[in-house]
This record gives C-alpha cells, structure tokens and sequence, in this order.
C-alpha cells in the first residue's frame, strides 16, 4: 500500500513537471535525476532487512525525509495545475507568459522550495516538545484527595535508533512538571521483543518517579513487534495495564484497556464494572475508537493516543472524519476525553500537523 501511494503522485508529478517546467534540451537529464530520487525508497525497503548495514541505514533515512518532500511536491504541482485550470476559465496569466522560459524556471525553483521550507518546518516541529495543560472538575465521590495532576505522553515508538537525546529532553520535561501520576497511552516500544541496545533509553525512563506512580497500555504496536512478551516495560519501571483495575491509594481507579488487536480484550463496559463505585475513575484506551460507549460508562476521564492527528497534512483531514475526537479536548456526557497528538512519531522525522506533546491535565475532585 504504501509502495503503491507512493508510485501514482510520482508518475503524476513526473509527467506534469515534464510538461510543464523541463525545456527540450534537458528533459534527459530531468528524467535521470527523478528516476534516481524516486527508485531511492524502494530500494531502501528491499534493503531494510539489516543486512546491508550501513548503506541500508543511510538509505533508509534519506527515504524518511523524501517521502514527506514528495508528498508536499506533488500537492504543490497539484495547486499549480489547479491555477491553471482557473486561469483557463478568469485568463489571469497570459499563454505568453506561462510558456516563458524564466516563468517556468521561477515557478519550480518556487515550488521545490516551498516543499523543502514544509518539511524542514516539520522536522522542527517534531523536534520540539511541547506541554498542553488542561484543568478539569471530577466529582470527587469518596476519594481522600482533592487534585491530581497527570502527565500523559502516547505513541513513542522507541527503537535501539531512537535519538537517545529526544528521550532526555522528554525526561527531563516530564520530571519538570512534578506530575502525580505518569501515563502512557500505547505505541511506546517498537522493534522486536529480543532486540538489544534499548538499555539506555530503559534507563532515562526509570527516572520518571512519581507520587502514584507510572503506569501504560500496549498499543498496536507493541502487539506487531511482540513487545507485550518482553521486558522493556519492567527495566523502563512502566507498568502495564492490560484490562484491568486497579485502585491507586483509596483515592482513584485507574483501568487500562488492551488494544483493539488482542482477541481477549472486554468491552469498556465489562471491564469498568469491576471499578469502585465511590471512587473516580480514569480509563487508558490506546485508540480513542469508542467513546460514546465510555461517555455511558463510569468513566471520569479518559486517555488516548494513537491518531498522531494525521502526523502531516493533509492525512489530519482524514484522522477528523474517522475520529470523534482526532486530538485535544472535549467532554462528553459525564466523561472528559483526551487524545494526545503523539509524544513522536510513527516512521517519519517530519509532523506538520498537531505537536510532539506531552498533555498535563490537572484534575480538581469536587464535592
């Protein structure tokens, strides 16, 4: 599938540049340099086995910044043809014009630009961390405190290759904050369940103590790369939530439901039947797929990942229409949802649309 969106935009933008940009007498060398940039991702996926170490490795990273650049190639050779389909109805550019060959030169450089200045602005966007703080009211029923305050980060996806320095910063972040609780809402592990070379990364996250506690959900993730048989979560001092309810010092349940992928996995309902009923309740879900079904649950709050909103425009388009909720904020019923963004990324060192955030939400338990 990904082959195959990757192969249609670049015939498009292939054949439209040719047309519309390249002159005569460099249309060879045009189509010598875009076959070589183009056959460079899938060469790198037959190579990603690890057995061509390091040429694969430099392949593979050069295809995760490329593919992001195609992508906002072929939407600027799409907006210009769609100018020139209105220019044939209102005439704004004169054929003349149009056919100039310092016109068409300045229109490529432009568009080549415009799609390098996106994606350089998403690597920086991804690159940075942000907090979103929310403050929300919970009937505080029976429990012995009166606020708490949760930091929750979601969709890490953590590899031997992760940027060692990305997961200090978020360390370093979260331990800023002085959260009561730290949660993790799935996708936080990937690579194989017998992979070495995590240890470091094992270790900074061991430093997140809190006064609660730290605690997660597997997402699907974890569920492809086996990563609910492993260890990573006890080294990292994560501990993982898999359908179950616990109760957390006489003044909160927290329950964390499996992913969608496990077969076992109950139904919000069944699972939270097994809450305290005096007690506030906060529900981990990887995905946030059922949320009208929690909202008539006894659900206070719950958390969700898994969305990425999109990770790059326009795919946050589609994460709006499939999603009630694809980031942010929002009530419903009796219920306060929250669907983070993602901590990082799935593949590609580029986000243009939502933020790498951690979510701080402060909860005051009212009488």
């Amino acid at each position: 599938m990904m082959l195959l969106a990757y192969t249609i935009p670049n015939i498009y933008v292939f054949i439209r540049v040719w047309q519309l940009f390249i002159s005569k007498g460099y249309k060879l060398h045009y189509a010598a340099v875009y076959l070589f940039f183009a056959a460079i991702y899938p060469v790198s996926e037959s190579f990603n086995d690890g057995r061509f170490g390091f040429i694969g490795a430099i392949l593979s990273t050069i295809s995760d910044y490329l593919l992001p650049f195609c992508l906002y190639l072929f939407l600027f050779v799409l907006l210009f043809d769609i100018f020139l389909l209105i220019n044939l109805i209102i005439k704004v550019l004169p054929a003349k014009t149009r056919k100039n060959y310092d016109f068409r030169k300045y229109c490529l450089t432009a568009i080549l630009a415009l799609s390098a200045l996106v994606v350089t602005g998403g690597v920086i966007n991804f690159r940075t961390i942000r907090t979103s703080i929310y403050q929300i009211d919970v009937p505080a029923r029976s429990s012995e405190i009166r606020n708490l305050r949760i930091a929750f980060a979601a969709d890490f996806h953590i590899d031997p290759e992760t940027e060692i320095g990305f997961v200090r910063r978020f360390t370093r972040k979260v331990q800023s904050m002085a959260p009561d609780l730290m949660l993790y809402g799935g996708d936080i592990a990937e690579g194989h369940h017998t992979d070495m070379g995590m240890a470091e990364h094992e270790k900074l996250l061991s430093q997140i103590t809190t006064k609660y506690g730290v605690y997660g959900v597997l997402g699907n993730h974890e569920y492809y790369r086996g990563q609910d048989k492993g260890s990573f979560f006890d080294r990292a001092g994560i501990e993982i939530l898999q359908d179950t309810v616990i109760v957390i010092g006489n003044s909160f349940s927290l329950a964390g439901r499996l992913d969608s992928h496990f077969r076992s996995r109950k139904q919000v309902g069944e699972l939270l039947e097994s809450a305290v009923d005096s007690l506030p309740v906060i529900l981990l879900d990887h995905r946030p797929t059922e949320l009208l079904e929690a909202s008539r649950t006894r659900a206070d709050v719950q958390l969700s990942g898994h969305t990425h909103h999109g990770q790059m425009f326009p795919i946050n388009l589609i994460t709006r229409k499939v999603y009630l909720l694809s980031k942010g904020y929002r009530k419903i019923g009796n219920t306060h949802f929250f669907v983070t963004s993602g901590i990082r990324q799935w593949r590609f060192p580029v986000r243009t649309t939502g933020k790498s955030e951690i979510m701080v939400i402060d909860i005051n338990f009212t009488k």
